[in-house]
């Protein structure tokens, strides 16, 4: 079956949806067709020419990026001009650009969680809140003969995590009645008798954000022509979803130790460290891209070192009296999330027949002498 962007589109927000994004940024669509086909994707920090002739090249029409590339207002779309002529380029092309900014740092498993786990920090939590998910249960009732279809079918569509466990159900057996009405084309019994079938209620919890694309799945899965299930909201705190991430080391170690650490954990030739080298660290605050003006929240959370890019003179003279050591590995260390979204397509089933590459061309304008 044809893939179409709107499939590749809804397998991006089931992991990075838009209410992550902060507000007014340029996430989505932002060139192309939700119903053109998919023939093969190209993954890229930035959407540069360059990466544009390789998507032609490979045969991707599909640019999945994560910097907007239409990001300050037009004024013109003149073709004569680096910008007007990377348009053209893409429309000439039928190329389409989806872009997952902020709400892909905010996501589990996404840019911040990406960075912390290259470092092997432990115990990583939400460094600046955005939003609490709210939490429901499910119930769900089954013939026997489907319960663990439907089970398996729920799970992987998001529902049953709590904490890192996945697929937490509580399930008890029963009995179900029920009536075929006229007009009805019953799984099991006849038109105008009253049935009896051993059922079993499946239980589990699921946030509010993922409902819709859970009870796809349910009814995808269940046999019945109308499966009977209940919706419960639930007074207890959901999980924080926001920007950045504190986290420990696995032991302490000095400054300028960590410093060599994240330049092999990210790839980079150099970065800027403000502080004391020799000072011994052991909480670390990380925030991908740029992230200067969020020390303060860093150092509420008793970080001894934040790793942000982007970091400006009086940023980091302000956050050194304030006591807080800095790691500047640049904005361009974002590029490790590329591989973690191509595992995700790859796994997911609806895009397992796509190809899906990560860009060769380096985007980043920064070269250390």
């Amino acid at each position: 079956m044809a893939v179409r962007g709107k499939d590749l589109i809804r397998v991006m927000e089931e992991w990075a949806p838009v209410s992550l994004a902060v507000e007014n940024d340029r996430i989505g669509l932002q060139v192309g067709d939700p119903e053109a086909h998919v023939d093969g994707v190209l993954l890229a920090l930035d959407v540069t020419e360059e990466v544009v002739d390789e998507a032609i090249r490979m045969g991707a029409n599909w640019i999945v990026a994560h910097h907007a590339v239409i990001f300050r207002p037009l004024k013109d779309l003149r073709t004569d001009k680096p910008a007007g002529r990377l348009y053209a380029k893409l429309l000439k092309h039928d190329l389409h650009v989806f872009i997952a900014h902020t709400n892909l740092d905010s996501a589990r498993d996404g840019v911040n969680d990406v960075l912390c786990e290259k470092l092997g920090l432990e115990q990583t939590r939400v460094m600046i809140p955005t939003r609490t998910r709210q939490l429901q249960k499910l119930v769900v009732f089954i013939p026997e003969t489907h319960h663990d279809q439907v089970l398996r079918a729920v799970c992987e569509a998001g529902a049953g995590w709590i904490g890192n466990y996945s697929h937490c159900t509580f399930n008890l057996e029963g009995t179900g009645t029920f009536l075929p009405e006229a007009g009805t084309n019953p799984f099991i019994g006849k038109q105008g008798e009253l049935e009896q079938v051993r059922e079993m209620r499946l239980e589990t919890v699921i946030t509010r954000e993922i409902r819709d694309q859970v009870i796809t799945a349910m009814m995808e899965a269940h046999p019945y022509e109308e499966p009977a299930y209940d919706l419960y909201p639930l007074d207890l705190p959901g999980e924080v979803d926001g920007l950045g991430r504190v986290g420990m080391l696995p032991r302490k170690m000095k400054l300028k130790e960590l410093a060599l650490k994240l330049k092999e954990a990210y790839r980079i030739p150099g970065l800027r460290m403000v502080g004391d080298g020799e000072r011994e660290v052991s909480r670390v605050a990380v925030l991908g891209g740029s992230g200067g003006r969020y020390y303060p929240e860093a150092k509420a959370l008793g970080a001894d070192v934040y790793i942000t890019g982007d970091l400006d003179h009086h940023t980091a003279l302000d956050a050194l009296a304030d006591g807080l050591t800095l790691l500047d590995p640049g904005h361009h260390v974002e590029h490790l999330v590329l591989d973690r979204i191509g595992q995700k397509l790859k796994e997911d089933a609806r895009l397992r027949e796509v190809p899906v590459q990560v860009t060769r061309v380096d985007t980043n304008p920064f070269h250390y002498m």
